[in-house]
């Protein structure tokens, strides 16, 4: 049995009548009796009790005529849903965030993707670093990452979306609260709170360091932004993160520029080979959303 045959069937079953049935298929009459009775055959049962001027239904016809709308609207279902995935209307995407990133970007994203993309479910993993969103792309546990480059993977492509300077977080009661923009070299003697060796912004911050004649003098190692700006509460020492950081406020904290600042950049990356619709289409919102950075 046919999905064409039982279209056939559903008509004369709802027409009552062969006449009207071919006419609402724009089809001739004759080759629409032939393929009901192609049809009851193929099943070994009467469909149709045929009289000159109407058509009644069999049990069997009934069961068919039942079943068969069923089977049809499924049909339609599934083609509008394969029609929807295929053009990345509808889907899950897992993206990993940067731990500025997490505060900035990915409230932004979420907001317009209700919006534009309201068939796409995001699976979202924040405060993480670049190796580890690299790694997560590489074994198809992210499809895409907001991170900061740069990017080892020749395997990962990367688009730049935003660059923003870097400032320090520091406790409310340090002597360079002033107010001021700080200088590179006034943070010699200070103790930091940073993000591992592996992380892009602690590469930016060493390589201010050391232009400004001096090495990092680490207290505290941390993956989270959160957990850093905690330590910096607690007075354990200050913290160079971006700019968008400053959208955590905490108590015992407190921002200042830095003369100079170092500039770090943020990218939407994603595997080279992915060339899905689902992806483009987020790929798009990212940029959308990060037009104005």
């Amino acid at each position: 049995m046919e999905l064409r045959q039982l279209n056939y069937f559903i008509a004369v079953a709802e027409e009552r009548h062969f006449g009207r049935a071919a006419k609402r298929l724009h089809m001739a009459q004759p080759p629409l009796s032939q393929q009901i009775r192609q049809l009851e055959e193929q099943l070994g049962v009467k469909l149709l009790d045929r009289t000159t001027r109407r058509v009644d239904l069999t049990p069997a016809g009934q069961e068919l005529l039942d079943r068969g709308r069923q089977i049809i609207n499924e049909v339609e279902t599934l083609k509008a849903d394969v029609y929807q995935v295929g053009n990345g209307a509808t889907g899950v995407l897992r993206v990993g965030f940067s731990g500025s990133a997490t505060y900035s970007v990915m409230p932004r994203l979420v907001r317009h993707a209700k919006e534009q993309l309201p068939g796409v479910s995001l699976t979202l993993q924040g405060e993480m670093l670049t190796p580890a969103m690299e790694a997560g792309l590489r074994d198809h546990t992210l499809d895409a990452a907001i991170l900061r480059p740069p990017v080892a993977s020749q395997d990962i492509e990367y688009r730049i979306v935003g660059r923003e300077k870097l400032v320090v977080a520091m406790p409310s009661d340090s002597p360079l609260a002033s107010g001021r923009p700080v200088a590179a070299n006034e943070l010699q003697e200070q103790n930091f709170v940073s993000y591992p060796p592996g992380s892009a912004v602690y590469r930016t911050v060493s390589e201010m360091c050391r232009r400004a004649g001096f090495q990092l003098r680490i207290a505290q190692v941390t993956h989270e932004t959160s957990t850093m700006l905690s330590f910096v509460a607690a007075s354990s020492g200050i913290a160079v993160v971006p700019e968008s950081v400053r959208a955590l406020q905490l108590e015992g904290v407190l921002y200042a520029g830095l003369e100079d600042a170092p500039v770090t950049e943020m990218a939407v990356a994603w595997r080279r080979d992915d060339r899905s619709a689902l992806l483009g289409n987020f790929l798009n919102l990212v940029m959308d959303v990060t037009d104005h950075d």
